[in-house]
């Protein structure tokens, strides 16, 4: 029995299956960085670059996922004014997204609302590169390697980015259960 094909080999002989694999969660993580509106052509346009790039990808340095997220996150950069300014939005605002009804939330999902601007502000006064790896890792799904292979980075870099990014989400939380308190 053969050994199943990997994305490596799929992106030199079928990208259109490494594009139907990868597309919905590239689209995803740009929608969550920057909004739906510049998803679609953040997504669109990371395998654009990815597809013009496929010969030189190397499947020593690991899989096609991190490579694309990090091609994702590069063009993401282009985009940082968007980006900072939806976080400075989703900080001025206390409403939660449009959702179910209020008499099915949970006591954590209110509190999770509750602590939105918070996290939108401490994720706007990131630097940019914490922000990244921080990013990559919760809403991508990416492990601290991933995220540093995917942003060309060491993987200690990766990890004290993350280190500190996390750091400050703490502080955010925590500023947030001492008001409640």
């Amino acid at each position: 029995m053969a050994p199943p094909e990997t994305d490596a080999d799929l992106l030199q002989d079928r990208f259109a299956e490494v594009f139907d694999r990868h597309y919905e969660h590239i689209y995803a993580y740009a929608a969550r960085r920057l909004g739906p509106d510049l998803a679609e052509d953040v997504a669109s346009e990371t395998f654009l670059v990815a597809y013009d790039r496929r010969a030189g990808f190397d499947p020593a340095r690991g899989e096609v996922r991190p490579w694309l997220y990090g091609i994702a996150s590069n063009l993401i950069m282009r985009h940082s004014r968007a980006e900072a300014r939806r976080y400075k939005a989703l900080a001025r605002s206390a409403e939660p997204d449009a959702g179910p009804d209020e008499a099915e939330l949970v006591p954590g999902r209110v509190d999770a609302d509750g602590a939105r601007p918070r996290l939108a502000a401490a994720l706007n006064r990131l630097s940019l590169a914490d922000r990244d790896v921080l990013l990559l890792v919760a809403w991508a799904g990416l492990t601290q390697q991933e995220a540093a292979a995917a942003l060309g980075i060491p993987p200690g870099t990766a990890r004290s980015r993350l280190h500190r990014a996390r750091r400050e989400m703490r502080k955010a939380l925590d500023t947030d259960s001492e008001e409640s308190s």
